[in-house]
């Protein structure tokens, strides 16, 4: 790679994902390597990783044992079809996911990212209540604020008002319970927010209105990453469990974020104690090394459609690249790791990572701190006139200043590899700290 970062015209043909392309262009923040907690750009400067990629990277950067994983497997064989074949990585991988898995959550079909996992579960949801009778459970029932990938199921259910409003109808039979931020009862809490675990009621409502023989299943995110690290208030998840067992509801739980280590257990589930019927997971699956996903599926599920002749397709889906053997090989170098103690390693970081969250107290621009385990949003005041504004301009300063992080509006998002010292989170907040100082 070219030490020095290309220029405007060598740009323009790549279309951006989530991104201010004619910003990003006339100003790029490139990276070229990384190793570690850390990236470089390519004129060599070192920039720690606040964000673990986009949530992904759990294990660090370069992982030698995840990239000899894959080289070894690219080798062997590089690709398998997955459509009436099959290959051994898939179900090794498939039965080291269910081991570590919430106790009753044995079967996993792969996917290829988080919005494939959430586009999956919804179907399967339907097709669930289908072969079992009951087709008239078509609705599904996200929240507000929800991010849940970006194909039209995702974005159905989502409720994060950028990622709907300009695609149309979307699908029909789409409802959604509001969003459990409460910052007037709960600004600053430290862990779980004590107060709103009511919210959960507002599912109740949906049943009165539309009635459960017409729900196949809910959606939401245990912890709400992607509009800016919104925490489940205390009996929350526990109630939503209650309702939609009571009235036949597939509860299903968005763990790409939370999955694998983000919370200090392997999944959120098991860090609260609510096993969904479902979960989604991506990211961290491979530690971001090869794109994967996987819906965790109870066994109740997946028996139901294993009737009728035993030569019959059951599910009519799937992807060209479900369990590609390149993915599966890096999947299972990244269990590896995490079965070293790394989540473990995240629990016990929490604590320090908490303290110095809640440092930025009393910031000029800081409204409200959020964090659990290794997550953190730190929420600034909107700008009048701008909001979002003072967000971005946080990111490109902490970028000029050696931090990665994300921004979602004006919350800074934090989400570090879960191999991070207690001086690089000094590093972190002592950055931020200095770049929310100097925020108009």
């Amino acid at each position: 790679m070219s030490s020095q970062s290309p220029k405007r015209a060598a740009l323009e043909a790549f279309w951006m994902p989530f991104t201010a392309n004619r910003q990003f262009k006339s100003a790029p923040r490139m990276l070229a390597r990384a190793e570690g907690m850390y990236y470089w750009t390519p004129e060599g400067r070192q920039v720690l990783d606040g964000c673990a990629g986009l949530w992904c990277v759990n294990a660090g950067h370069g992982r030698r044992e995840i990239t000899e994983a894959v080289s070894k497997q690219i080798a062997t064989m590089d690709y398998a079809p997955p459509f009436q074949m099959g290959h051994p990585l898939a179900f090794e991988l498939a039965n080291a996911l269910v081991e570590i898995a919430p106790k009753g959550l044995d079967h996993v079909f792969f996917t290829n990212s988080g919005s494939e996992s959430v586009d999956t579960a919804l179907k399967i949801a339907i097709a669930w209540h289908r072969v079992r009778g009951d087709a008239a459970r078509t609705r599904l029932i996200g929240r507000e604020r929800g991010y849940h990938g970006v194909g039209f199921g995702g974005i159905s259910v989502g409720g994060m008002v950028n990622n709907r409003k300009y695609f149309g109808a979307l699908l029909p039979g789409v409802d959604h319970i509001r969003h459990t931020h409460d910052y007037a009862r709960n600004a600053y809490s430290r862990g779980l927010p004590a107060h709103g675990a009511e919210f959960a009621d507002d599912l109740e409502r949906l049943v009165a209105l539309h009635d459960a023989s017409t729900i196949a299943a809910v959606i939401v995110e245990p912890i709400a990453g992607s509009t800016g690290v919104l925490l489940p208030p205390r009996g929350y998840l526990e109630r939503l469990r209650e309702i939609c067992t009571k009235h036949g509801i597939l509860l299903i739980f968005d763990e790409v974020i939370t999955g694998f280590g983000r919370t200090g257990s392997a999944f959120a589930a098991q860090e609260f104690g609510v096993v969904p019927d479902m979960m989604t997971s991506a990211k961290g699956l491979t530690n971001g090394a090869i794109p994967m996903g996987a819906v965790f599926v109870r066994r109740e599920i997946y028996d139901a459609f294993m009737t009728g002749p035993q030569q019959a397709i059951e599910l009519f889906h799937g992807y060209t690249y479900s369990a590609h053997p390149v993915a599966c090989a890096a999947g299972l170098a990244t269990q590896q790791l995490y079965r070293a103690g790394l989540f473990d390693r995240a629990r016990e970081m929490s604590p320090y990572w908490e303290n110095a969250v809640h440092s930025l107290k009393g910031r000029r621009h800081v409204v409200d701190l959020r964090c659990y385990g290794l997550i953190a949003g730190i929420e600034l005041e909107p700008r009048a006139g701008a909001p979002g504004a003072r967000g971005y301009e946080a990111l490109v300063a902490a970028f000029e200043q050696g931090l990665l992080m994300r921004t979602t509006g004006d919350t800074i998002a934090l989400s570090p590899p879960l191999i991070i010292e207690r001086a690089q989170v000094d590093r972190i907040f002592e950055t931020l700290a200095v770049v929310i100082n100097g925020l108009a």
